[in-house]
């Protein structure tokens, strides 16, 4: 009965997690684009924060669901958008919520993060150029030498941004869940040891991508 307790606790704090997914989506919109369609979302650093308290499967599925949620209501690119969002994510998530569970420290997140933020930049390279010529009409040479100057310099930077936001938030949100009794005590055990020079740091980093994309979408 516990079980099934705990797992029925799980499932709803998913849904809630894919809910503010979506928000974030909704949010993003008035957040300036790169190359005139590619669009920052901090939704992966929610979905990544539900990967490291319930492990990579919860990153697949609200990854998956989230993108067909917007591909259902707001987007207006498609299957096309849906693949590209869900491989993104995955992508990131995925990899990170992987070593986070296996080295479950500051040090795992911070790994996890970093393989998460490679990992995205390299996969959306290949299919930014197998799928974007059938989104944007154009040949492939175009999107070829697009990739290293637009696609690898905007996926690096937009990870950066949510590997920041995952280590100044996760420890916040899992504190608040676990008070109100929505994630198991030793679920988060690892959030109390979080110093102010952790915290520094991750400001100091996601201060430093923002600049970066400040700089992507030409306001300095």
């Amino acid at each position: 009965m516990e079980k099934r307790k705990l797992s029925t606790r799980a499932i709803a704090v998913n849904a809630m997690f894919t809910a503010l997914a979506f928000i974030a989506v909704l949010i993003s919109k008035v957040i300036p684009n790169v190359a005139g369609f590619l669009s920052y979302e901090p939704k992966d650093a929610i979905i990544v924060i539900a990967g490291f308290i319930f492990g990579p499967m919860s990153c697949v599925l609200i990854s998956l669901l989230s993108a067909l949620i917007e591909m259902l209501t707001i987007s207006q690119t498609g299957i096309y958008g849906f693949l590209m969002n869900a491989v993104a994510s995955c992508a990131f998530t995925v990899p990170a919520a992987v070593v986070y569970k296996r080295v479950h420290s500051q040090k795992g997140a911070m790994l996890g993060l970093a393989l998460g933020v490679l990992t995205m930049a390299g996969t959306m390279l290949l299919w930014n150029y197998v799928i974007t010529p059938y989104y944007m009409g154009v040949d492939r040479a175009v999107v070829a030498g697009m990739l290293a100057k637009v696609f690898l310099p905007f996926n690096l930077v937009k990870g950066g941004l949510n590997a920041a936001l995952t280590l100044l938030l996760y420890k916040p949100v899992v504190t608040a869940l676990r008070r109100a009794g929505l994630v198991e005590e030793s679920r988060a055990t690892s959030a109390r040891r979080i110093s102010l020079g952790f915290t520094l740091f991750a400001l100091a980093v996601l201060t430093s991508f923002v600049l970066l994309f400040l700089a992507l979408i030409g306001v300095l």
